[in-house]
């Protein structure tokens, strides 16, 4: 996967255990990962309805550190693509033009449906699912994707998890897939 360049779609972004593996994993440097102001401000606030106990002050960090640490993620200068994008939801046509503008090769997200392969083809992008993307990296590189695993399940402090409780809680995003090739390796 060399070269590769992963836009993250807020579905993916959410829950703050998979934003957190894919977190782990853009800073393996494996790929390049992208996101957009808008796609911040999506996943920000599907989480504020959601968990009213959080401030959008404690996610306004979270926004801050993800720009700071995944250097060159933050996609700009898009919003003159989305008009002329045609998906089955228009709202999600933000997402597809900053993929476009930062020449993201594939979208992760967990709505596949609503970024169709005739249309994200055209663009030399592919929709991926979080278990199929981290699949691939699997592949390419399984020491350093345990790493980065590892590396997420010791930083959780809050509570923290045992390597069943990480790999159950990462099952539970849908990442079955991942979770039986992870097992065989040590985290």
């Amino acid at each position: 996967m060399p070269g590769l360049t992963a836009f993250y779609d807020a579905s993916v972004l959410y829950p703050s255990d998979l934003r957190n593996l894919l977190m782990h994993l853009a800073l393996t440097g494996l790929f390049r990962a992208e996101w957009s102001a808008a796609v911040h401000e999506e996943w920000i606030c599907a989480l504020l309805r959601r968990r009213p106990d959080l401030s959008r002050e404690k996610l306004e960090r979270t926004r801050r550190l993800m720009d700071l640490h995944a250097t060159g993620a933050l996609v700009t200068g898009y919003e003159n693509l989305i008009e002329g994008l045609q998906l089955p939801d228009p709202d999600d046509r933000h997402v597809l033009a900053a993929a476009i503008r930062g020449r993201a090769n594939v979208i992760v997200t967990a709505n596949l449906r609503d970024f169709p392969a005739k249309i994200l083809r055209q663009f030399g992008i592919e929709a991926q699912s979080p278990d199929k993307f981290t699949l691939q990296l699997l592949a390419l590189a399984p020491g350093l994707v345990a790493q980065a695993a590892r590396d997420h399940r010791e930083s959780l402090k809050n509570p923290p998890k045992t390597v069943e409780q990480y790999l159950d809680a990462l099952r539970a995003r849908g990442l079955t897939q991942t979770v039986s090739v992870l097992r065989g390796l040590v985290l």
